[in-house]
C-alpha cells in the first residue's frame, strides 16, 4: 500500500526532481503504517530519501517524503532563511529542527502553513506572491500557484507529470521502489 502511494505521489521525488512532496493516506492502523515506514526507511535512506508523518488524524496520516541534502540546501539559502525567521525558524535551523517546527505549525491549523512550500522544492517568489496575493491573481496553476515564470513553472509541471506517469507504468510492470529511486548526489 505504501509503495504504491510513494510512486503515485512521490515519483518528482524519488526521481531526485524535487525537494519534497506531501501526501495523506488512509490507514486504520498505526502501527501497521509505522512497520510499512520502517521497512522502507532502509531503502529510501540508502538512496538519500526519507519518509516521515507530520501529522495523523482520524486514521489519516499526513505523510512527507523528502530528499534532506536538498531541504538542507534550502534552508541555507539566506533569502529562504530570512522568509522562515518571519514564521519562527531560527537561523541556522537544521532539517530535523525545521520538520519539528513545521510538524508543530500544521498541528495548529487545519489550513497549512505558508512555508510549506519551502519544503516541496517550491520556488520562494511563488511562495511570498501567494502570500501577498492571498492565492489570487495567479499566473499559472499546476503543483502550486505561479507567480512569477510562469514557462518555466510549466515545464516543471509537464517534467513531473512525466515522471509520475512513466514511475507509475514501470512498477505496475514489477521494477521495484529500491530501482526507481535515483541515488542522492555525494555530500
Amino acid at each position: 500500500m505504501l509503495e504504491r502511494a510513494l510512486i503515485a505521489h512521490g515519483a518528482p521525488t524519488l526521481a531526485r526532481l524535487k525537494t519534497g512532496n506531501l501526501f495523506n493516506l488512509a490507514c486504520p492502523c498505526a502501527e501497521h503504517l509505522a512497520g510499512e515506514i520502517a521497512a522502507l526507511s532502509p531503502i529510501l535512506g540508502d538512496k538519500g530519501v526519507e519518509l516521515t508523518v507530520l501529522r495523523e488524524k482520524d486514521g489519516r496520516f499526513l505523510l512527507y517524503l523528502y530528499r534532506p541534502q536538498a531541504l538542507k540546501a534550502a534552508l541555507a539559502d539566506p533569502e529562504t532563511a530570512a522568509f522562515l525567521s518571519g514564521y519562527g525558524y531560527p537561523a541556522g535551523c537544521g532539517v530535523g529542527e525545521a520538520l519539528s517546527l513545521l510538524r508543530q505549525r500544521i498541528g495548529q491549523s487545519e489550513e497549512f502553513p505558508h512555508e510549506i512550500g519551502v519544503f516541496l522544492g517550491y520556488p520562494l517568489t511563488d511562495i511570498v506572491g501567494f502570500i501577498r496575493h492571498e492565492g489570487r491573481n495567479c499566473l499559472c496553476c499546476g503543483c502550486w500557484k505561479v507567480y512569477s515564470e510562469p514557462e518555466r513553472a510549466q515545464m516543471l509541471f509537464a517534467r513531473y507529470r512525466k515522471c509520475t506517469e512513466a514511475y507509475t507504468r514501470l512498477f505496475a510492470a514489477g521494477i521495484s521502489l529500491s530501482r526507481l529511486t535515483v541515488q542522492a548526489h555525494p555530500a
